[in-house]
């Protein structure tokens, strides 16, 4: 043999002697476990690994955080699962087949222990663990006091699969930290709510309702608010509720403004707007009870539920809002959140197809698929005289901050602006702009520009091109005209708190 084989041999040896010891370290990490007596574990550890498969004790586990229906357990259990699924995806498509480490002798392991079904895949990582990690980081990073309360679960879960003899410990810390990485990422594509407080210049004099006489509230039926609107009742026993299906919304809010102080209404967005431009044509306040799926207006606003609105209405709080207007030839809106052109109004369409069949989120996930898989430039538009493709074209009411792949939080309400993002034509921009939503901000994609105004003209669009805006579609053609009505709508808001 050369001697240059034999270095080579010796250099390669000398380079897997930190493998082979940590190893070995995880074998007597493992037969110390094994002979450990865990006190009161026998009887619930095994059950609990068992309860873990397939991630059935955190679906479990999201719907009871999501039956508490607060805006925020909603949300814990929504980034929960989301963090679950990426954390599962890449332990079964990566994970488990890039390692190929054998599962644990059992021998060591008392039979009391051991799991009656034996897993047949590799051991590295833990899967259970990355779950387990994925699913309690995701909820505590929306909500530290649920996450608190579900980690311990996590824990004994992750501890449950070297008590049982499935995996090493370090197939186990692997498997978290792969979560817990998991966890963070969906934070940054999808910013969890920032803490909001609404300028004092934007606070205005309204009728304070002690018991709520002169509030005519208008709730949507199909937006399953009647616990909600129940509670509030019970906090303001002189107001009027008025509950309907969707298709007469627009009906009874024109009826009940004719005989309201405030004008109340409890639905999601796509209500709350309809309800924004009677109270502007009447001159009247309004007041916000969310209860659809998102609630975004409501949630910028600080009004997180019935108990916050009733104080407001009860001491007469209140702010200005801005609110935004579009006129295309003879058709004028609203939009108190944002409006787009391009492929989001096929993502609002199938969440609204599919929503009450699945679920909203559900659907809403499915939705985002189709506009991944969306073409390269589906929309021209002719801005300053040039014509120019575009993949999305984005305009909020006031300036998001935090942008992910999803809208962030307005911590201005009547800031004047409108905030404009564009994502440009070109080959693949949805993966370029996933790609800078991983990598930061929105604004260092080279896909992605965003400008701030306060009013935009866009000419040049096909007739029929769908136009979205706080979760409605409709079609425009030709030139579109976006302003802003600065502090335009007067809204109930508890004052002094953040939302």
């Amino acid at each position: 043999m050369s001697p240059d084989l034999d270095l080579t041999a010796a250099a390669s040896s000398a380079a897997r002697a930190p493998l082979r010891t940590l190893l070995a370290l995880d074998g007597r990490l493992f037969e110390a476990a094994a002979a450990w007596r865990w006190p009161g574990a026998e009887r619930v550890l095994p059950r609990l690994s068992r309860a873990a498969n397939h991630g059935v004790l955190w679906c479990a586990s999201a719907a009871a955080l999501a039956a508490s229906r607060t805006p925020h357990s909603r949300r814990a259990a929504a980034r929960g699962l989301a963090s679950l699924g990426l954390a599962s995806l890449t332990i079964n498509t990566l994970g488990k087949r890039s390692v190929r480490r054998a599962r644990p002798v059992l021998d060591p392991v008392p039979l009391v222990r051991q799991l009656k079904r034996q897993p047949i895949t590799t051991s590295f990582p833990s899967g259970h663990a990355a779950s387990a990690a994925a699913f309690a980081t995701g909820v505590a990073l929306e909500s530290p006091v649920w996450g608190a309360a579900v980690a311990p679960v996590a824990f004994s879960v992750a501890a449950s699969r070297v008590y049982t003899g499935v995996h090493f410990p370090s197939d186990v810390l692997a498997g978290a930290a792969l979560g817990v990485g998991a966890a963070f990422l969906v934070r940054r594509l999808f910013p969890p709510r920032a803490q909001v407080r609404l300028p004092a210049r934007s606070r205005v004099e309204v009728p304070a309702l002690p018991e709520g006489e002169g509030l005519v509230l208008v709730a949507n039926r199909a937006s399953g608010t009647a616990d909600r609107v129940g509670a509030l009742h019970d906090a303001l026993p002189a107001a009027e509720i008025v509950e309907c299906a969707p298709e007469d919304v627009g009906e009874e809010l024109e009826k009940a403004a004719a005989r309201a102080r405030v004008l109340g209404v409890c639905g999601g967005d796509g209500t709350v707007n309809a309800a924004a431009r009677v109270a502007l044509r009447h001159g009247l306040p309004l007041a916000v009870l969310p209860g659809g799926t998102l609630n975004h207006f409501a949630a910028d606003l600080g009004v997180a539920d019935e108990r916050l609105l009733a104080r407001a209405v009860r001491h007469g709080e209140a702010v200005r809002v801005d609110a935004g207007r579009f006129v295309a030839g003879n058709r004028e809106g609203l939009f108190l959140n944002t409006l787009s052109l391009g492929v989001y109004p096929e993502l609002v369409r199938v969440r609204e197809r599919w929503s009450h069949r699945i679920g909203g989120w559900p659907a809403g996930v499915l939705g985002a698929l189709r506009v991944l898989r969306a073409g390269e430039h589906p929309l021209e538009v002719e801005v300053s005289g040039e014509t120019r493709p575009l993949w999305l074209l984005f305009v909020g009411n006031g300036v998001y901050h935090r942008m992910g792949l999803t809208p962030g939080r307005r911590t201005d309400l009547a800031d004047g602006l409108l905030d404009v993002r564009v994502v440009h034509g070109g080959r693949r921009p949805a993966l370029r702009l996933l790609a800078g939503a991983v990598a930061g901000p929105l604004t260092r994609s080279p896909a992605h520009s965003a400008v701030q105004v306060n009013r935009l003209r866009l000419t040049g669009l096909a007739p029929g091109t769908p136009l979205a805006y706080d979760g409605e579609v409709t079609s425009v053609s030709g030139e579109v005209t976006l302003e802003k009505l600065p502090e335009a709508l007067t809204v109930y808001r508890p004052l002094g708190i953040t939302g």
